[in-house]
């Protein structure tokens, strides 16, 4: 490279009083309106209800739960003809069960026969206590070996038609 040209004195003079470049102050991520920060903490007053309010009812229909995984155990007693017997008494049992957890004792405890089965009926939202009703009125009542000859379409049946009500049983507040 050859040697720099020099300068004039002016434009010398220019380039030393020259500064760097004034950057502006980071903007702020604090909302400038109190309007935002009302929206912010109504948002987080809902989130924290909702919130609650899913604990809440998680905590209340634990009984659910627990009666799914009852059935599931009947369920597998069904399926085997040897203790089909056995399998429609727990049901009927887990049934009962689960209606104790979700009603006043005095209101279901005294119930049986037809009672109960209206009962079911009652407080069912999808229709599950007519083939419940046929499990209360008939097959408890059946010895083992006719019990154990029924087909394996009406111990499915029933044991859909129990989760059915188990899962949408209405229970007045």
């Amino acid at each position: 490279m050859g040697p720099a040209a020099k300068l004039d004195p002016m434009t010398e003079m220019a380039l030393h009083s020259l500064r760097d470049i004034a950057t502006p102050e980071p903007v702020s991520w604090m909302p400038q309106t109190w309007g935002w920060g009302v929206l912010a903490g109504a948002l987080l007053v809902m989130l924290a209800l909702t919130g609650i309010r899913w604990i809440l009812r998680y905590r209340a229909n634990a009984y659910r739960r627990e009666a799914l995984a009852l059935l599931k155990v009947v369920d597998e007693q069904l399926r085997n003809p040897a203790t089909r017997r056995d399998g429609i008494r727990d049901l009927g049992e887990v049934l009962k069960r689960t209606a104790l957890a979700a009603w006043p004792r005095s209101e279901v405890a005294s119930l049986s026969a037809k009672a109960w089965a209206r009962f079911l009926e009652q407080h069912d939202v999808d229709g599950a206590g007519h083939a419940l009703e046929r499990l209360l009125d008939d097959f408890e009542y059946h010895g083992a070996e006719v019990v154990a000859n029924l087909p394996s379409n009406v111990c499915s049946d029933l044991v859909a038609a129990a989760r059915n009500w188990i899962e949408r049983h209405n229970v007045p507040a």
